[in-house]
């Protein structure tokens, strides 16, 4: 009897201490992350509101390539990006401290000219190189440190988003398909909520789209919730394989890194003028909010953004694929929508959902940030959107360094090679 007690109390004392110390990390984690993630936010949007004003800008889209390049060597993280970032969570690398001004700067060199990215892939980074630059100040053992880049990565996507819950459930999620690290879920949480508190009281407003008229549930809106799903699934192959094919060619025959971006970049320019829009610079959240409030909606806008996405970001551009990604789905979805007889605006949402999980293979991370960003009442109709394009989207991903642990079609382990 007395030695169970002394094994309870052990046991409670263990778990009390461990509470209290991913209390603070947490804490601290976001704290630094969201003053970093605002300090992004602020900057991003002051060059995009820049470049809006300027539109000549676009035309010095491959010279701020060059910059961007240039930053990059100078800080010796030349090919450091989110992949590294994912490795590093799993023990495999670590993530270099200059990491975090090379993508800031190169982030926001894109968002100036007008590259087709978003903030997503500079959100993991910075939360990844903060997060070991304050394992190494903690000096923490290696298993923490791993669970503080999660806190991290989740602290700055949720400064940037406004969705704690999603962003802490996503970067759990996105490190291993089929495997979740349960002891994560705490410290990431608690970082990711006071990263969102703290973008939040500086002024940083957190994304959201409001749905109106959600359908009722009934067989005919989920038949009709399916064939967008499915639509997303194919589209998220599509864009990934874009996405890593034109990075192959591009590197194939365009070596050298300045004369790469360069050339990326007057592509880019070229295909602004000839398209004769700025819709497809930039992340693109401003088209989304006017295909969900005024349903304007073109049809070939989800394979332009896939182009020029793909171009940006395989010319060496720095940014991140998750807005271009909602900006696809939701042209995608609300096409679809159109011609199956449902609400546009629905329909982006769900296209939304099935482009993000297609290509992050995150199902609850998904579900979680769709119920954030739309609210709960379409809920059941994002987890089936989410759920069947995880299933049919295969290995598709953005991200080559994630592992698939275990097979989609059953609980059988995969072989990693």
């Amino acid at each position: 009897m007395k030695n169970s007690l002394s094994i309870t109390l052990k046991k409670t004392i263990e778990y009390s201490v461990a509470f209290l110390r991913w209390l603070l990390l947490g804490i601290a984690v976001g704290l630094v992350c969201g003053l970093v993630g605002t300090a992004f936010s602020k900057s991003v949007e002051f060059v995009t509101e820049l470049r809006g004003s300027n539109p000549w800008l676009i035309l010095l889209l491959p010279i701020g390539g060059l910059v961007s390049v240039g930053i990059y060597k100078l800080c010796k993280v030349t090919d450091v990006g989110t992949n590294q970032v994912l490795k590093s969570v799993r023990g495999d690398s670590k993530v270099p401290t200059l990491l975090l001004p090379a993508v800031f700067l190169g982030s926001v060199i894109t968002h100036l000219f007008g590259g087709s990215a978003g903030r997503e892939g500079a959100a993991l980074q910075l939360g990844g190189s903060l997060s070991a630059l304050l394992s190494k100040t903690f000096r923490l053992d290696e298993k923490s440190q791993h669970i503080l880049t999660m806190c991290g990565m989740g602290a700055v996507f949720s400064a940037l988003f406004g969705t704690p819950l999603g962003a802490c459930i996503f970067v759990i999620e996105v490190i291993s398909v089929g495997q979740i690290c349960s002891a994560a879920f705490f410290p990431c949480i608690i970082s990711s909520v006071t990263a969102y508190s703290v973008a939040n009281i500086l002024g940083v407003a957190p994304e959201r789209f409001y749905i109106e008229n959600i359908p009722g549930l009934n067989i005919e809106t989920m038949l009709k919730v399916l064939i967008i799903a499915i639509a997303g699934a194919l589209v998220s192959m599509l864009f990934c394989s874009c996405l890593h094919y034109a990075e192959k060619i591009m590197r194939k025959y365009l070596k050298n890194d300045f004369l790469r971006i360069a050339v990326g970049g007057a592509v880019v320019v070229l295909l602004t003028i000839l398209v004769g829009s700025d819709d497809y610079n930039g992340g693109g959240i401003h088209v989304i909010n006017r295909i969900i409030s005024e349903n304007q909606v073109n049809y070939e806008a989800f394979l332009l953004k896939i182009l020029f996405t793909a171009i940006t970001v395989a010319a060496g551009y720095k940014g991140g694929e998750i807005i271009p990604t909602m900006f696809i789905g939701a042209s995608m979805g609300a096409t679809v929508a159109l011609l199956i007889g449902m609400s546009p605006a629905f329909g982006a949402a769900v296209g939304i959902a099935s482009l993000f999980c297609g290509v992050t293979n995150c199902p609850l991370g998904t579900i979680i940030l769709c119920i954030e960003l739309f609210g709960a009442n379409g809920a059941i109709f994002f987890a089936l959107a989410a759920i069947t394009s995880f299933l049919l989207s295969g290995k598709a991903s953005l991200y080559s360094e994630q592992l698939f642990l275990f097979s989609k079609l059953n609980e059988e382990k995969n072989e990693i090679t």
